[in-house]
């Protein structure tokens, strides 16, 4: 006789199925006491890592991150081969095994870097044909001694600079590939390296500042090897490298050098475990800002070199200077765990990053500052610190910019996702796409995302796998966001504990679940103070600019390049114009904020999400403040061409209140994003 089961059993079954079926969810710290057992990490006696980077083509980007790739493979990265002389085919010491050539420094390895891991991203024949010439042009023309590429000497001294972004290709290359060539060619490099007396090692001015990559380099060789003599080498480059441990001064201040070279005391504490040698680094970081970085958008002024006296919104910085910026966060993400630098890194890429470009891709601009209200081909010295068109939109010009701002949004992509210590993964740079990795017990997990984030607050995770697979999920919360909302399969998941920088969230993940995550954005108002009181304003991690209209004009791309460019004798100017970008609207504005609650006097407005799939122009970006401010008929264009220096704040003007917009600075090429506050 068939026993009869009572509908509250049934229910309470069903519940207590539903429950167990949830996952644990947490705030939590990141920590590295374990060692990922399916990534080259960090080996013994090196300090474990907090996050793994994945193999190059471990994620896939979409959305407007897949957009903006696919606009550079289409424009200047994807066909500076016909442009750029230090390019061409001929006569070029990256292709001769004696490394002489008229062409060859560090443009052909920057250009490099961005250009094969696009290729490698996008699964494009036609770019991994062409990154796979130069590779093995380099691999092939190792020297006997151990030493390549171009035979630079300065001084009397080989320069090695213009390897360490080569050594970078090639490890690239490896992940993509698995070519045990690279390992052989860099073990035989750097035995070379040691050989080199300390008294000839790294003495010139690039070199020596950038020791830091070389030693990235090394350390990636040894966690692929185990070859101890590589951790000598990385102390003698340390030792050899100029000192980024000054506690209230830089080595030099040059902005690239800076970005890049900051992160190199808190690279060789992997090595040292020296606690001084990691703050260093974070003093460097700190102290660069309080005195030429009081502004928005990440970065620091420095249009060539820092200097005193000129720390308004107006001084620019360079495209590879923000490259370098994102890059070296990335880098300390996976050093520290700390999201301080994911934070940044977003920042820059959201806010900067994209206003140094032409919407195209097919042009760019040496220097872009958070207060612009002009692009032309003029020299603005001394108002910047170089003399020449350094602002001009040109495909042709800033011969280092040309090449290194290709990395700028691949190595973003390959950054996106990392594996975590206990053979989970962590969602660090949010932006649609797929990440593949080796999970678990070593099983394979694919996980959907989908999101218009920054420009929306809501990320969507499908998890793709055979089985029943248990592995920790992390979920990076961003400083500005309070009360993340996290729901499994449409229920929402109670998240255990205080407000931390990740969400973990542990779970038996089965085929098709679904992972929702909102992290509700605030109007939120930052005060400049060290910069005459002025404000800047905020969505989430987006930087807002006033919305100018923008005007521009055809030029001819050889008579306004800056001195040192060169180009091929093909190159068709035609086919790659220059632009100057004119003001078309008024700009010196100061906005009207409500002193006790500034957040009252801004709406946000939502747009619907672009066709084109490119949120990054004044056109097309899917959000908008409005504001409400008055002229300032004081504040002009000063003797340099270039936006007058910011009155001080609060300013007292008269004149109609007038209602102002204000948009996304990612997409405003010309742009006040650092506002003077008018006097009610």
């Amino acid at each position: 006789m068939r026993k009869l089961v009572s509908a509250k059993t049934i229910v309470l079954a069903f519940l207590t199925n539903v429950c167990l079926a949830q996952p644990k969810a947490q705030f939590v710290k990141p920590v590295n006491a374990d060692i990922n057992k399916y990534y080259i990490t960090n080996q013994e006696p090196l300090q474990p890592q907090y996050f793994t980077k994945l193999p190059v083509g471990s994620v896939k980007p979409g959305g407007w991150l897949l957009k903006n790739l696919q606009l550079q493979r289409a424009g200047l990265t994807g066909n500076l081969g016909e442009i750029s002389v230090w390019l061409g085919k001929k006569d070029n010491a990256w292709l001769a095994k004696d490394g002489k050539g008229k062409y060859g420094w560090e443009e052909l390895p920057y250009w490099l870097k961005g250009y094969a891991d696009i290729g490698y991203v996008l699964n494009d024949p036609k770019m991994i044909k062409e990154a796979r010439f130069w590779i093995e042009a380099v691999l092939n023309n190792q020297r006997p001694d151990g030493d390549f590429g171009p035979a630079v000497l300065k001084k009397g001294k080989r320069d090695l600079w213009t390897n360490m972004p080569m050594l970078w290709c090639l490890q690239s290359y490896y992940e993509y590939s698995n070519d045990k060539r690279v390992l052989a060619f860099m073990t035989r490099y750097f035995k070379w390296e040691l050989s080199v007396p300390d008294e000839d090692f790294l003495k010139d001015y690039w070199e020596q500042s950038r020791g830091g990559d070389n030693m990235l380099s090394v350390y990636w060789l040894y966690n692929h090897t185990g070859d101890k003599f590589l951790l000598d080498l990385a102390t003698k480059i340390d030792k050899n490298t100029a000192d980024w441990r000054q506690a209230d001064n830089l080595p030099n201040w040059h902005n690239v050098n800076i970005a890049e070279s900051f992160r190199e005391p808190a690279t060789y504490f992997e090595q040292s475990k020296k606690k001084t040698d990691l703050a260093a680094t974070y003093n460097d970081f700190i102290l660069v800002r309080q005195l030429y970085g009081q502004v928005p958008g990440g970065m620091f002024g420095a249009d060539e070199n820092a200097r005193k006296g000129y720390s308004d919104p107006r001084q620019a910085v360079e495209t590879c200077g923000m490259v370098e910026q994102m890059t070296s966060d990335q880098v300390l993400l996976n050093y520290t765990g700390d999201t301080f630098w994911a934070e940044n890194c977003e920042d820059v890429a959201f806010n900067t990053f994209p206003a140094a470009f032409m919407p195209d891709y097919k042009s760019l601009r040496y220097l872009t500052a958070p207060n612009m209200v002009l692009n032309d081909g003029k020299n603005h010295s001394p108002g910047i610190d170089n003399s020449g068109p350094f602002l001009m939109m040109n495909p042709f010009s800033s011969r280092c910019c040309q090449h290194n701002h290709a990395a700028g949004w691949v190595y973003y992509d390959e950054n996106s996702w990392a594996a975590t210590p206990d053979n989970g993964l962590a969602a660090q740079l949010y932006t649609e796409g797929t990440v593949s990795a080796k999970i678990a017990n070593g099983s394979i997990v694919k996980i959907i995302e989908s999101t218009h984030y920054p420009f929306d607050d809501k990320i969507r995770f499908i998890v793709q796998t055979t089985g029943s697979i248990g592995f920790p999920l992390y979920l990076r919360v961003p400083k500005w966001c309070s009360a993340p909302v996290v729901a499994v399969n449409g229920r929402t998941v109670d998240i255990k504990g205080s407000n931390a920088t990740y969400i973990k969230l542990d779970n038996n993940w089965k085929n098709g679940d679904q992972i929702t995550l909102q992290l509700p954005m605030k109007l939120a108002v930052k005060e400049w103070d060290r910069n005459k009181n002025s404000v800047s304003i905020s969505y989430g991690p987006l930087t807002y600019s006033l919305l100018i209209q923008e005007t521009y004009v055809k030029e001819s791309s050889k008579k306004t390049a800056m001195g040192d460019s060169g180009w091929q004798t093909g190159a068709d100017e035609k086919k790659w114009p220059s632009y100057e970008i004119h003001p078309a609207s008024a700009w010196n504005y100061g906005l009207l904020v409500d002193a006790d609650h500034p957040e009252k006097s801004f709406i946000v407005v939502k747009k619907k999400w672009p066709v084109d799939n490119n949120p990054f122009t004044n056109n097309t970006a899917p959000l908008q403040i409005k504001a409400t401010g008055k002229l300032i008929p004081s504040w002009t264009i000063d003797q340099y061409g270039l936006c007058g220096v910011l009155p001080q704040s609060p300013v007292k003007v008269d004149g109609q209140v007038a209602n102002l917009t204000l948009v996304p600075r990612g997409g405003a090429r010309l742009r006040i994003s650092s506002f003077p506050v008018i006097k009610e």
